[in-house]
């Protein structure tokens, strides 16, 4: 099972500092990520959602690939890769990995304009290296499915940062 930890940064820098911090981590393989997303609420109350991955451009670049090849069997390969990368953007526009936006836009309603939120999916971690990394960059815990005793020690460490 994952756990969403959801943490509040005073500005949006400090919350992709902290996202780069755990890709790094997860490099060494100290933690593993399904998913980090920097919710930032805008100056005019909107939330931003800076996904890890985007899934429009990815979804245009594999249309394309693929329309390309099928664009090959009826000799127009740049009609099928116009095509495809079309039909693949607005497949991956409409796409939702990771976290549901929708949840991540609520969860974010709570922080003041200017603030931002890193939420993070964690399918696995080793606790007593990664959050003692994490600690330096403070942060506020708004939302997790940890126990008692685990959202505690998060709390905690991020106190003492």
């Amino acid at each position: 099972m994952a756990d969403l930890i959801i943490i509040a940064y005073p500005d949006l820098a400090t919350a992709e500092a902290a996202r780069a911090k755990l890709i790094e981590l997860q490099k060494e393989y100290l933690i593993e990520i399904g998913d980090a997303v920097v919710a930032e609420r805008q100056p005019d109350g909107a939330v931003k959602l800076h996904q890890l991955i985007n899934t429009t451009a990815a979804g245009a670049a594999g249309g394309a690939l693929w329309g390309t090849l099928i664009g090959l069997l009826f000799l127009n390969p740049l009609l099928g890769a116009a095509a495809g990368a079309a039909g693949g953007a607005i497949s991956g526009y409409l796409t939702d990995v990771g976290i549901d936006d929708k949840f991540l836009k609520d969860a974010a309603a709570a922080l003041t304009p200017g603030q931002a939120a890193l939420c993070v999916l964690v399918r696995k971690v080793t606790a007593d290296k990664v959050l003692p990394a994490m600690a330096h960059f403070g942060g506020t815990v708004l939302r997790t499915n940890l126990t008692t005793e685990q959202e505690g020690k998060l709390r905690d460490a991020l106190k003492a940062g």
